[in-house]
């Protein structure tokens, strides 16, 4: 097997794009190397890069067939989810039900673990996916949805990497845990997140990163203080309010 060590990476490897599109996409990718764990987390902007592009093409569709930027928008959000399988939807949910709904650790991440979606979780679904779809409306009305969609999911990915390396698992057991902590490989995401978007976007790059970056900060620092660590939900719960900080800062400035 190739090694990306072979071009002066040592310990990444080609296979874990292979493995971030298996745990982050629903994309048809076939026998993925989830052995890797959390070494292969310098390859999630390469997920985000792939929902990015399936959405864009949705989008571009529905603008082409001639529908409005709304409805375009709708097309967006709806390919995204498919794309991902809702799985940081639904990451968003627990996170918001545990966080908000328990009154110590041990009954926060109880409350994560539940399958069943509470008034905190429901509030919470409901006002991201509209702010969403309003910023990606606005966006795609002023022209900008593949610079949008092709910078703004790839660089959540990498935040969701670094917030991986930043902090310990919550929890003991579970998806979060069982990955691992990616160290180098994490910080390596947020760093090819943030040259694609600088490539995509150039200077406007810079503000779209501070805005998302401060999103997931907050989010990051609730869930330390919170619960001492991530979960697999509040990763998920951080690539969205990473879309929603990154598309928010291109509707200011678009």
């Amino acid at each position: 097997m190739a090694r990306i060590g072979d071009i002066g990476w040592q310990g990444l490897e080609l296979r874990d794009i292979g493995a971030a599109l298996g745990l982050l996409t629903r994309l048809p990718v076939g026998r993925v190397a989830h052995e890797r764990g959390a070494k292969a987390a310098w390859a999630y902007p390469v997920a985000g890069l792939a929902v990015g592009l399936v959405s864009g093409l949705a989008g571009a569709m529905a603008l082409w067939l001639g529908l409005t930027p709304a409805l375009a928008a709708v097309t967006v959000l709806a390919a995204q989810a498919l794309g991902t399988g809702a799985l940081h939807e639904d990451g968003l949910a627990d996170t918001a039900d545990g966080l908000w709904g328990g009154w110590d650790k041990a009954r926060r991440l109880e409350i994560m673990r539940d399958s069943r979606t509470g008034a905190y979780g429901v509030l919470a679904l409901v006002l991201v996916t509209l702010a969403r779809f309003a910023a990606t409306e606005a966006v795609i009305a002023a022209g900008l949805l593949w610079p949008a969609l092709l910078a703004v999911p790839t660089l959540a990915r990498g935040l969701m990497a670094a917030v991986m390396a930043a902090l310990p698992p919550a929890r003991a057991d579970g998806l979060s845990h069982g990955t691992g902590r990616p160290g180098r490989a994490g910080w390596l995401g947020l760093g090819l997140g943030a040259l694609w978007a600088l490539l995509m976007l150039g200077v406007w790059a810079v503000p779209v990163a501070l805005a998302a970056g401060a999103a997931v900060g907050a989010l990051a620092l609730l869930a330390r203080a919170k619960i001492g660590g991530q979960t697999g939900d509040i990763l998920g719960a951080c690539c969205l309010l990473a879309e929603l900080g990154g598309l928010a800062a291109l509707v200011a400035l678009a």
